[in-house]
């Protein structure tokens, strides 16, 4: 196993079309794992993958190539690069061909070795749970950490490196036949509080030693943080402006994009590489190319962008192909996303400024059931609670709910304060979010579920 940069180094020498780029990524991670209150799985692990694009470019056409490995042999770059080519010769043209990124000089930390985390960042969690697995309630959950440390290099001339820090902790705690959820995300874990998130969890099981049955409906309802962000999220990866010039998404109008038009609260959607705690990747490493996003543009600076601001319709994603065709500044979207504009009230406020509805914990299972409003189903799960003269009374049967983000939007009539959270559904893929709680007056449960 050579180092990073070498495989960059000899693929692109190994380079006989016009031109190249080689994506290394080395990944190590940390992972634990607890049921039944008491500790199960932990390990970590060190892996690469890496992949080349090839371009052959014939007049102002362009034809890409792109294959991938997670080999750490050497010997077999060569043939990596001799594929990604072939792939390229027999490719039809690319629909977002562009000039390639430049630059000048190697940034300063290109020779840095890849970042590693190990078992140890589990330490003070690991401790603190132990002392609640005496607890009657079954606890169970998964805490994760990885490092991802990314090289670029490009025929053009690009060295990049970026090193991020990705971790989660959730917690499920059962009580009978109730269930419920708490989850966080974090950096290092050093900001993590198992004393706070148990807090929660043991507040909600016993909320749920009462039950009500309610009917399908629109119930006034408030959204955790986390719920907000998995809307949020699927909303930011649907602001793709070619779909909305052409005419065939929820951000566009007749002739036109929803860019200007006013949704309501005065609400700022943003995605900012250098956001505080939330700190992403500050330039475009793609392997492929997509609306929001093109493969020519890989080591282009990402900038902040307001995808909404104060409230109305900022940005829509331009890479630089799509901005030039519409005449729009390039926009990109980051690893990020942060909604503002709320006032200080927490959720404990909110819940107790309610005369009747709602609170929910997560949403789950959210599947899109029409683009052209954006309009998304998906499931409650792990506690949905009844609020009576500002106090939670019960715990309530699961929903289905339909509902758009973008109308969300329009009609939230209350946020409060923004906090780092974790979107349950989109985890996986997308962590790094900062949201308020919410009030929707009629959010729509479309039926009940069976779900837990």
């Amino acid at each position: 196993m050579i180092d990073p940069q070498q495989v960059v180094e000899r693929a692109l020498a190994a380079r006989t079309v016009d031109e190249s780029l080689v994506i290394v990524t080395d990944a190590s991670e940390a992972s634990l794992r607890w049921a039944n209150n008491s500790m199960t799985t932990n390990g970590v692990s060190l892996s690469r993958t890496w992949t080349v694009i090839s371009i052959v470019r014939e007049g102002d056409i362009a034809k890409v190539g792109t294959v991938s490995s997670s080999s750490v042999d050497p010997e077999q770059i060569s043939a990596l690069v001799q594929a990604s080519e072939q792939a390229a010769r027999t490719a039809t043209p690319a629909d977002d061909a562009s000039d390639l990124i430049t630059q000048s000089a190697a940034e300063t930390d290109w020779d840095l070795p890849a970042a590693l985390t190990d078992i140890g960042v589990f330490a003070q969690l690991a401790a603190d749970l132990s002392t609640a697995f005496d607890s009657d309630d079954q606890l169970f959950g998964f805490a994760h950490h990885q490092l991802h440390t990314t090289w670029l290099g490009t025929s053009t001339g690009v060295r990049r490196r970026t090193a991020q820090a990705t971790g989660s902790v959730e917690i499920n705690g059962k009580r009978g036949d109730a269930s419920a959820w708490v989850g966080s995300g974090t950096v290092d874990f050093t900001d993590i509080s198992v004393p706070n998130l148990l807090s929660q969890l043991t507040t909600r099981l016993d909320w749920a030693e009462n039950s009500v049955s309610l009917p399908a409906g629109r119930y006034e309802t408030i959204l955790p943080p986390s719920a907000v962000a998995d809307l949020m999220i699927y909303l930011m990866w649907t602001m793709e402006g070619r779909g909305a010039e052409e005419g065939h998404t929820a951000l566009s109008t007749t002739g036109g994009t929803r860019i200007g038009e006013k949704l309501g609260l005065p609400l700022t959607l943003t995605s900012d590489p250098g956001a505080e705690g939330l700190q992403s990747a500050p330039f475009v490493i793609t392997t492929s190319s997509s609306e929001s996003v093109s493969l020519f543009d890989n080591g282009m600076e990402i900038e902040p962008v307001d995808w909404v601001r104060d409230g109305v319709v900022n940005a829509l994603a331009y890479p630089r192909h799509a901005a030039r065709e519409f005449g729009r500044p390039v926009a990109v979207p980051g690893d990020n996303l942060i909604l503002t504009g709320g006032d200080d009230t927490s959720i404990e406020d909110m819940i107790a400024g309610t005369e009747k509805g709602l609170l929910l914990t997560t949403l789950w299972y959210i599947r899109e059931v029409d683009p052209t409003t954006l309009l998304l189903t998906g499931l409650t799960r792990d506690g949905v609670y009844l609020i009576e003269d500002g106090k939670i009374v019960g715990a309530v049967n699961n929903f289905r709910f339909n509902e758009s983000p973008l109308d969300l939007l329009r009609r939230v009539t209350e946020a409060g304060r923004t906090e780092i959270t974790l979107p349950r559904e989109w985890k996986d893929w997308f962590t790094r979010t900062a949201m308020p709680p919410m009030r929707i007056p009629d959010f729509h449960m479309s039926s009940v579920s069976q779900a837990q």
